[in-house]
Order: C-alpha cells, then structure tokens, then sequence
C-alpha cells in the first residue's frame, strides 16, 4: 500500500517546465532553483502533449526503465531537445510541474513512465488530460496542483486523503495501493471492496445506460456521474506500438497467464507497418521487428484474434477495422490506444486506455472506473457544400474544447443534423473527441447506422443490432450543458501549428477559418489516417481530383499528395470506383491500408523544418508528423490544396473549365 502522506524528500527536486526554455535548461543543469512562489501559472508550459513526453520512436524500447531515459524527448526547441537524454533521472526530480491540460493526445502509458521511472513521484498541473491522468493513477504517480506545492515547498507533508479528495470510491482505492495492478490484488483477496452505487433510478444519458447495463452484480440498476463502479467489457485491441508493454505486465504480475475470453479481443498490426521507410525511423528496424514478433507471439499464446500483415499489408488500421468488423451499438469498448473513442459512431461506448489499465481488464474481464460526466451536442440543418465534418469536429475543438468544456467528459451526440451525416462522417466526429480532452464519445444511432454495420457482418441483419441501440432518457441530465450547432453555419476551417518555441502549443484546438489565414504555400498534401482514411474521405478526395482534371489540372508542381487508406475494405472500393486510378494518373501517390505520417511512421511526414503540411489527420503536435509546420483540415480542403498549391477552401467548379 502506498504510503499514506506526501512530502517533498530533502536533496531531491522539483523541476518546473517554463515558457521560457532557458529556465528549464539552467534547472536541468543545476544553475536554478525555481519555486511557485517564483512563478504564476501562466508563465508554465500549457498543453504538454504525450508526443513531447515520450515520441513514437521512444515508445519502441516498451520497458519502462529504457523509456524513461528519453523522457520529454518530443520537446524540441528551437531544433534542440529542452530535455537531454538521461537528464531527467540524473537531476534527481521527484516533482514535474506544467500548466494546463498536461498529458493531451495519445493515450500510450508511455508518457506517464517516462517520469515515474526518471523517479516522480508527483505531477502539478492546474488541470490534466483524462487519459494521462487514468496512467499517472494507474501506475501509482499522484496529482496535485500549484497551490499544493506551494505547502510542499513550505515544508508541509500532505496526507494521502488530499490526493484522493475529489475522486471516487474506486479511484481513491487504486491510489491508496499504489496503483492499478495492486489494487486487483487486494479486490481479489477480498481485502477491499467494491459498493453498491446506491444510485435510485433516475434518467440517464447514453454513456450512463451503457455502464449501468455492464456492471458487475452487486452494484445496481443506475448510475451517476461519479459513482465508482467495477464494468464488464464487451471488446478490446491493442496494436504492435502497445502489445508488447501489454504481455510484459501481465507476466510480470501473473507469471504463466491465460485469457478467460480471449475471442473478446485483438491484436492489430497497423501503427509502424511503413515505419522503416522514414530515414528518421529506419534506424530501429530491430526493435520496431521485435515488436512485431511480440505481439504474434502475445496472439498465438492468448488465441486473441489476430489482425496481423499478410505479406507487408496491414488489414487496416484498427479503429476503422473494428468499427467493421468488431463493434456493435451498445457496447463498452476499452483499447490501448486514444482514438478508440471512434466507435462511439456505432453507438457504443468506447474510449482509450494505457498498457496497465489493458493489461488488467484482459486477465480479469471488467474494470473500475468512474461514471463520466457528459455534454451533449444536438446537431441540427446540413453541411453546406465545402464542408464536412471535420470542419464540425474543428469548430468544436476552438468553441468548446478550448475554454475545457468537454474536458473529461462524454461528448453524446445526436439531432437531425447527425443522420443527415453518412456513417463514415460520424466516424470522424466520435474519433477526434480524444483530442477535445474528452473521455470519448457516443452516438445516437438510427437505421442508416444500422445498414452500415450489417453490411459487413455475414450472417448480421439490422434487426439483430436494433435491440443493442441505447437512446438517452427524457429528461437526461448533462453536466456540460446541451449544446445545438446549426451545421448550416459551419465554414471550412484549418488548425494552425501555433508557435511552440515561443510558448504556443501546437494544438488540434488552435481553429481558424481557411478565408483568414491568408497565403500559406505547401509541400505536403496528405489524406489518411483513423480519421480520414474511410469510404467517404476517398470519395471527398477523388471528388476533387476528377474536378481538376476535367479543367486539366494535377496535383501543383512542387506538392507531394498522399493518400491512405484505412482499410483493405476502404482500398477495395477506391479500386472498384476506379478512384487509385484517377489519383495515379493525377500525381497522387497512394499508399496501401495503415497508420503511417500520423504518427511520423509512414511516407508523407515532413522531412525539414521550413515544410509545410495541410493534412486530414487529427493531431498537429509539433513533430508528430515530421519537423515541419502542420495544418489539419478537412479531407476537400486537403485535396483542394494540393491542387492549388496553397491551402484553399474547395468550391465547386474553382478550378475553370478545360
């Protein structure tokens, strides 16, 4: 059990990530000795994203002690990293401090380790990103805030009853055992347990219903946000970026391990599929192949079902093959990676984990958790042409995820407005509330949906999934309001780079409307990834391309414009349509299914600084897609752009007549 108060340990140190670089660099040299009382918080670096702390190629060492070595590597300034290797463990911190929404992105455990094995043992923050903030519990590093360490820093020892203050029954359990893993054990030798909600019937929102569906006996019929609850799971992943971490848990904590259902889950090969064709990641060809061969090895002695490459070629990338394949309405979906959240478009609950908290619910088949508050959004007219929903998802991202409404919470989205979508544009709406800081999303669910799934299901009809579908309750109460956006008013829209080596983080939340960023020439064109690799994505691509050669334009000289897809399915109609095709003869390279430049691992990253990329993917960080700037937009203003050779808005007929 973890120790029960908290003080600062004399001749350790407290290490304060500032917007000014030349403060972090004379504390790691120990030059400067800084304390709150020196500082506000807004003079901390804000938006700390896991691609800084710990970027794809550190998370290729999967032992926790090799990743800390490189810990804050992603955190480059002025092309230099701020965080030398081994410098963190060498300066003898045992207290990280940031500003706001520390630990943003990607949901890899990773992050969290690479301070705990440097020796944390304490992150401040004034507010963390919910994922970051389950790995940091999970792995037993606890969380406090500035005013906090101001005591620490006066010589108060804090009780571990203020760390837990605030979370529920659950998560004050996990804490006050140091973690996770420990926590299972002392629930399975019957040290502790787990209450009833004692929640009395009330309303419920979707995310609700679906985990008062899946508690474990014992706890009741409903649920409220906070109530500390032990939930079944329907169906998990993980990919050969996280598997690895996965087993080595797991045979850490239960030796020689067997899966009591292992046909619930998977394993993907999609995340370094063409990683060794980057010059900056080829250099780890051994251990991005060790791996590979990890996971087929975690496949065949766990009989999880395997989505391994066939001869080089990935079956796709795993959230679009799940929604496939996998998820149905009204399931609870845990995954080891951030953009699990895209199954909330099937009208399942569905949101990322880390390594820890997967490898837990693999070997005892529930997991504890809070009930999420949620935020409503009701979606009502249609998209006017030019646009799509990744315009929405980005002025939502600059409107609400900006001033932290989402922020932990469940994003429900429903209205006229969302079935006037196709399944494939919902897709894109529930994949990129992770980079809102929300805990996922969900769906309402109608019959087109329905169509969509059965559709790639032998032997499934509408019917069967008409009975799983989980619709809000009148009367439903959303703690982050209920919000209507008339889709009628929504423009074409970009996110800009911000400005990182000045302190502005580079952030899917910076919007701006394509009209008002003035001319912004490009390198880069890319269409790919979880979020913009689909049937639909393909058909706003090739809209474009065919327009263009009508008028007897290409792809500009100049631009490279790659397109990926997300599925073998995706890649078999685009041929079928003719679309590889079209794109071949236009000047677009077109790249077989997978994850690839969305994560630096794959052709279309930048490969200098002064490149410019406008691409579909959904995170911008600095670096993660190469060391150049980098604009998300939608799948029409990615194509239109590389046309143009500048980032424009499509229009129809903007290109003339031959």
């Amino acid at each position: 059990m973890a120790d029960r108060s908290f003080a600062l340990t004399p001749g350790k140190r407290v290490l304060y990530l500032t917007k000014d670089p030349e403060l972090v660099r004379s504390q790691l040299a120990g030059k400067l000795t800084l304390r709150m009382s020196d500082l506000a918080p807004g003079d901390l670096l804000d938006d700390i994203n896991t691609d800084a702390m710990t970027p794809a190629w550190v998370c290729f060492d999967f032992d926790p002690k090799e990743i800390a070595k490189n810990a804050y590597a992603g955190l480059v300034i002025g092309g230099q990293r701020l965080i030398p290797s081994d410098a963190l463990a060498a300066g003898g911190f045992e207290v990280i401090v940031a500003g706001a929404q520390k630990g943003v992105g990607s949901s890899r455990e990773h992050a969290a380790q690479c301070e705990v094995f440097s020796g944390s043992r304490l992150a401040i923050a004034s507010s963390f990103a919910p994922i970051h903030a389950r790995n940091n519990i999970n792995i037993g590093q606890l969380m406090g805030d500035h005013e906090m360490l101001r005591r620490l820093e006066a010589g108060e020892r804090i009780e571990l009853a203020e760390f837990t203050r605030g979370h529920d029954a659950i998560t004050a359990l996990i804490i006050e055992s140091g973690g996770l893993l420990p926590f299972c054990a002392r629930l399975s030798r019957g040290e502790i347990k787990v209450p009833p909600t004692g929640t009395a019937p009330r309303p419920m929102t979707i995310a609700e219903k679906i985990l008062a569906a899946k508690l474990v006996p014992g706890q009741g019929s409903h649920v409220k946000p906070g109530d500390a609850v032990l939930v079944k799971v329907d169906a998990g992943y993980s990919h050969e970026f996280t598997t690895a971490q996965v087993d080595l848990f797991l045979g850490t904590e239960y030796g020689d391990y067997k899966l009591d259902n292992p046909a619930k889950f998977a394993v993907f090969e999609d995340h370094l599929i063409y990683a060794t064709g980057v010059a900056s990641m080829a250099k780890f060809a051994p251990k991005i192949d060790r791996l590979r061969e990890l996971q087929r090895a975690f496949a065949a002695k766990t009989g999880v079902r395997n989505y391994s490459a066939v001869d080089g070629v990935s079956p796709g990338i795993c959230h679009q093959v799940a929604r496939e394949q996998i998820i149905d309405p009204g399931d609870f979906v845990q995954a080891t990676d951030s953009h699990t959240c895209m199954g909330g478009a099937s009208g399942a609950l569905a949101w990322g984990v880390g390594a820890t908290e997967y490898a837990a619910l693999l070997y005892w088949g529930f997991t504890p958790l809070a009930v999420p508050e949620s935020i409503r959004f009701e979606l009502v007219g249609t998209l006017p042409d030019g646009t799509s929903a990744k315009d929405v998802m980005l002025h939502i991202l600059a409107t609400y995820a900006k001033r932290e409404d989402t922020l932990n919470r469940i994003m429900e989205f429903g209205g006229e407005g969302l079935f006037a979508m196709s399944p494939d544009e919902r897709a894109t709406l529930a994949n990129m509330a992770t980079e809102c800081s929300a805990r996922g999303a969900v769906m309402e669910v109608d019959d087109t949906m329905l169509r969509w799934i059965a559709d790639r299901r032998p032997g499934v009809h509408p019917e069967m999934l008409r009975a799983k579908v989980v619709k809000p309750d009148p009367g439903a109460h959303y703690d982050g309001g209920s919000h209507r956006i008339d889709l009628s008013k929504i423009v074409p829209m970009v996110a800009t780079p911000g400005d990182p080596d000045r302190g502005i983080a580079s952030d899917p939340k910076n919007g701006a409307e394509v009209s008002e960023i003035g001319h912004v020439k490009i390198d880069i064109a890319y269409g790919g990834s979880c979020t913009a690799g689909k049937r639909d994505d393909v058909e706003m691509y090739a809209r474009v391309i065919a327009e263009a050669e009508r008028a007897g334009k290409r792809v500009a000289d100049g631009v490279r414009f790659y397109i990926q897809f997300g599925s073998r399915e995706v890649e078999a109609y685009a041929q079928a349509k003719g679309y590889t095709d079209l794109f071949a003869r236009n000047g677009v390279e077109v790249i077989k299914p997978g994850c690839g430049a969305c994560i630096g691992c794959g052709p279309g990253v930048s490969e200098r600084g002064d490149q410019v990329t406008v691409s579909a993917i959904n995170r911008n960080y600095k670096g993660r897609s190469g060391p150049g700037k980098l604009y998300l937009a939608s799948p029409l203003t990615v194509a239109a752009s590389a046309i143009a050779g500048e980032i424009v808005e499509y229009e129809a007929g903007m290109f003339g007549k031959k």
